[in-house]
């Protein structure tokens, strides 16, 4: 059974020539604002089953971002087909949606309520919140004063305990020390084990490995390939070895 099912993505941005500042040199110089298109995402098709964990990699701008935002529903394709089956978690960006005057304590509960639990659920779940994360000395202060690990803690901590169908991550996992990582590989283990589909975009193909049965390479908004980790990864770090020295020929 297939939970996330995509045919013929593709997804393009507008990237405009002149950035007018004020809605009245919008109004005033509409015709100069020329744009073009650029594509991110050409053609994308794949399928990805129940309970199966699967690394997206490639090299910076070669759309995996993308791609996990069109999953959430955060962005929309511009063609093609995309469904996502189940209650989805993201942690697409570091505390992103945390409003930085609030609590740690009043965060947690907004950011349940985005995934969309309501406040009796959250409150079953919130010991287990704080005590993943860490961070019960400090749930009550604003989070603003939290450095970029415990933002990662908190926000994790949450997305873990939404008993979500998927999980989607994008490279939150580079943040934090060594001990917490581990901790965090090992409930997505348990996730896993209970399940749970899991996509995740990272630069270390160790992490990947680790947590995933298969990887897709995305190379200029296109799948390269598509397999066994190791298989994939191989060739992938075969394929930037060759890029970096004809870089440095060229250059």
């Amino acid at each position: 059974m297939n939970v996330i099912e995509l045919e013929n993505i593709s997804k393009s941005f507008k990237v405009y020539h002149d950035k007018t500042r004020t809605l009245k040199d919008k109004f005033l110089f509409k015709k100069r604002r020329g744009y073009e298109l650029r594509q991110v995402l050409d053609g994308i098709n794949f399928n990805i089953g129940k309970g199966e964990s699967v690394g997206l990699i490639g090299r910076n701008g070669s759309g995996k971002s993308t791609l996990l935002k069109l999953m959430t529903k955060i962005l929309f394709p511009t063609s093609g087909t995309l469904n996502v089956s189940g209650r989805v978690s993201s942690l697409l960006e570091l505390g992103a949606g945390f409003q930085e005057d609030m609590s740690g304590l009043e965060n947690v509960y907004a950011n349940a309520a985005v995934f969309g639990l309501s406040k009796r659920e959250t409150d079953k779940r919130l010991d287990s919140i704080i005590e993943f994360s860490e961070l019960r000395d400090f749930i009550d202060s604003p989070v603003r004063t939290y450095s970029s690990g415990m933002y990662m803690r908190l926000a994790f901590s949450v997305a873990i305990n939404v008993d979500a169908d998927v999980l989607l991550i994008d490279e939150i996992l580079a943040v934090g020390d060594a001990a917490f990582q581990a901790k965090c590989f090992n409930r997505l283990k348990n996730i896993k084990e209970n399940g749970a589909t899991i996509v995740i975009v990272s630069h270390s193909l160790s992490q990947i490995e680790k947590i995933c049965q298969r990887t897709i390479w995305l190379e200029q908004g296109k799948i390269r390939m598509d397999g066994l980790p190791q298989t994939v990864h191989e060739q992938y770090e075969s394929f930037m070895g060759v890029s970096d020295m004809d870089s440095e020929e060229k250059s």
